[in-house]
């Protein structure tokens, strides 16, 4: 009974979070190291997590941070990313709330659902929060410390509340800046639901910059759309941290694409 119920809830980790170590097996071999990649796996959505799996295995990330993510699916996820394609990850949570309709589960224990990032590296330091608005539907950021290249850094994941809410978003913006500005080396993901001009992201761009060369705040910029609907939502902020490359991949699993850069870190290594 004890393992059943381990089964159902999880571990726990300070912070109202969920965190698990991976197998004790090798290091995952084939990551590319210094790759972020953001991307929200649209929930529910009529798509298993071996396209998922597979999605995420064929850019191999060193981290990828998910949004909308059902800790069943992830846990999946994670499984399929070791056994099918030999891509071992650590794994932290950030719940946001628990969805029996969206996730699943028993009706005593919905599961969880919210933020998700998947490391080759162990994490450290999580801080999981909602905000305090969250809009239409609770929403908030999580923030792990892991290794990118070879060098730590602070990593945040965040959905932002949906659209037609702007003024919710903007005091999100800056419950999250807040947090972001703490750090001279940090990186950002995450589904803002609004486009580079939006002026509740007016805060966001005077911390960090995005990895899109072409993506400003100026609406005369050209972004590459990153939603089947053609709008720029999604983004790999940078504050410390340059990109030698971004890149944007529609994918079928998903009404938002796979979003992923290739990251210089300074030198040399010292607190994130």
């Amino acid at each position: 009974m004890a393992a059943v119920c381990l089964l159902l809830i999880g571990p726990s980790a300070p912070g109202g979070g969920l965190i698990g170590s991976s197998s004790p097996v090798e290091a995952a071999k084939d990551v590319v190291p210094g790759r972020v990649m953001t991307w929200n796996i649209c929930n529910p959505c009529e798509v298993g997590d071996v396209e998922r799996a597979a999605e995420i295995a064929a850019y191999a990330p060193q981290v990828v941070g998910m949004q909308e993510a059902c800790v069943r699916d992830v846990e999946r996820i994670r499984d399929y990313l070791e056994h099918r394609h030999g891509l071992v990850y650590h794994v932290a949570y950030g719940s946001v709330l628990r969805s029996w309709g969206r996730c699943g589960g028993l009706p005593w224990n919905p599961g969880g659902f919210g933020q998700a990032i998947l490391s080759a590296s162990p994490l450290s330091d999580l801080v999981t929060d909602e905000y305090p608005d969250g809009g239409s539907e609770d929403r908030g950021y999580m923030a792990v410390t892991t290794t990118v290249g070879d060098r730590p850094v602070r990593v945040f994941n965040t959905h932002l509340a949906q659209r037609r809410q702007e003024e919710v978003r903007a005091g999100q913006v800056g419950v999250l800046t807040e947090q972001v500005a703490r750090h001279e080396r940090a990186i950002v993901l995450g589904d803002f639901n609004a486009v580079p001009e939006a002026p509740e992201l007016t805060g966001m761009w005077a911390l960090a910059t995005d990895t899109d060369p072409r993506c400003r705040p100026e609406p005369t910029g050209t972004c590459r759309p990153t939603t089947d609907w053609q709008s720029k939502f999604d983004y790999v902020f940078l504050r410390g941290i340059t990109a030698r490359d971004h890149q944007v991949h529609p994918t079928p699993a998903s009404d938002h694409h796979a979003v992923y850069a290739d990251l210089d870190l300074p030198q040399p290594a010292d607190r994130p």
